[in-house]
């Protein structure tokens, strides 16, 4: 009775699983995945995911990263583009463009990148100057 409205285990656990490149393994191409990644190992190549990728201190990926948050230890070498918090750790070799929501970076990163901070920057509204002028009563200077 109560079963038809939850959903299936196997589903369930599919999305909470995390995968991982370990290390000494290179994975080569692209991949795209809706769940969570740790890199200990190298990709060269593309990763895509809707999940938080974990770059950990032998980790390495040369070439593109796209997902909701990311966390560096190792290396990236790219284009990287996170919608939410890019968090590089103090051993953390960053080369590269990278577009972001937030970022933390802690001492020691090393961080040579051109960076876009996405949704920080609001247009500020600015007056004419003939708005300005005509405020301000006779007697007084702009």
């Amino acid at each position: 009775m109560f079963t038809d409205a939850k959903k299936p285990r196997s589903q369930h656990s599919q999305l909470s699983q995390q995968n991982t490149i370990a290390q000494g393994t290179t994975f080569e191409g692209d991949l795209k995945s809706e769940g969570d990644f740790r890199i200990e190992g190298t990709i060269i190549g593309t990763l895509t995911t809707k999940g938080k990728v974990v770059i950990g201190a032998t980790g390495a990926i040369d070439g593109s990263l796209s997902c909701k948050n990311a966390d560096i230890e190792g290396s990236f070498k790219g284009e990287l583009a996170i919608s939410e918090t890019l968090s590089l750790r103090a051993t953390a070799r960053v080369k590269g463009n990278v577009q972001t929501g937030k970022l933390a970076v802690e001492p020691g990163a090393s961080f040579n990148a051109n960076c876009q901070m996405k949704d920080a920057v609001k247009e500020l509204k600015t007056q004419s100057k003939s708005t300005i002028q005509s405020s301000v009563k006779p007697g007084q200077s702009a």
